[in-house]
């Protein structure tokens, strides 16, 4: 299974960004990708402490036109994720998408765990996801067929219990599209994202985001591609790019039946 990942610096422009997109996925799939996967806010990146003028429903002109793409390419397509509008909120839902091949919505996952922190003394800023984005809460398992996706973002590769919960429902592979800081992702980006990979015995996929977006908000890249047993099999640098690794799929039974810590839990 060859697989994609997406490393974009995406702004506040739209359009541009949905251009960026574009060209990548059919780079992508010149190279043979039967899966590709776009980072965290591909479409737009909010300036920090601004709202989301750009948020909208799954019907709307972001999530369509990735669609589009998916069935003139014929190829599986994660929507990295986008503000999704809530009726009769200001706050929007930071929402991934997996879509299917034929432009088909096969899984919707909102961001359960907000990025409110301050890292000040470590040279970054002040960030509050939660002023404009409303956690999500359902756990979200994909059948595809190529395995079980599990679906996850960003922040929540902090939180092994969700991954835990992912691979307890058959996930076979793990998506997580970021826009890492760069204060944090230089210590624990590649560290966190290995330790949910080996520890569940799933394939890791990472796009990133990457570079400045704004004056006051730049994201770490590094996108990785990680196997069941931990090993990186494609990595990107920190500018955009389109990663490439051609995946063993029985490898993830392969290393679970050799080594069966799944099965050998006590709690």
């Amino acid at each position: 299974m060859r697989v994609a990942l997406v490393q974009m610096t995406s702004t506040d422009d739209l359009s541009a960004n949905l251009e960026s997109a574009q060209h990548a996925i059919i780079d992508a799939v010149g190279q043979g990708a039967e899966f590709v996967a776009l980072p965290e806010n591909f479409a737009f990146l909010r300036r920090e402490g601004q709202p989301n003028p750009c948020a909208q429903g799954l019907d709307g002109e972001i999530i369509g036109s990735v669609r589009e793409l998916a069935r003139q390419h014929r190829v599986p397509i994660l929507a990295g994720t986008f503000a999704e509008a809530i009726e009769a909120d200001d706050r929007a839902y930071n929402t991934s998408v997996l879509i299917s091949a034929t432009g088909a919505i096969d899984a919707v996952y909102r961001k359960i765990h907000l990025f409110d922190v301050d890292l000040t003394e470590s040279g970054g800023g002040v960030f509050e996801e939660s002023a404009f984005i409303a956690p999500g809460k359902e756990v979200v398992v994909a059948s595809t067929d190529f395995g079980k996706i599990g679906l996850s973002i960003c922040y929540d590769v902090r939180f092994p219990e969700l991954y835990r919960e992912l691979a307890a429902r058959g996930a076979h592979w793990i998506t997580v599209p970021s826009a890492f800081a760069q204060q944090t992702g230089k210590d624990h980006w590649e560290v966190l994202l290995r330790a949910r990979a080996i520890e569940n015995q799933t394939f890791l996929l990472a796009p990133a985001q990457c570079g400045r977006h704004s004056q006051d908000r730049a994201s770490y890249g590094y996108s990785l591609i990680i196997d069941p047993w931990g090993k990186i099999l494609a990595r990107a640098a920190d500018e955009p790019a389109v990663i490439v690794a051609d995946c063993d799929t029985s490898a993830v039974d392969r290393i679970r039946d050799s080594l069966p810590a799944l099965r050998h839990r006590r709690l």
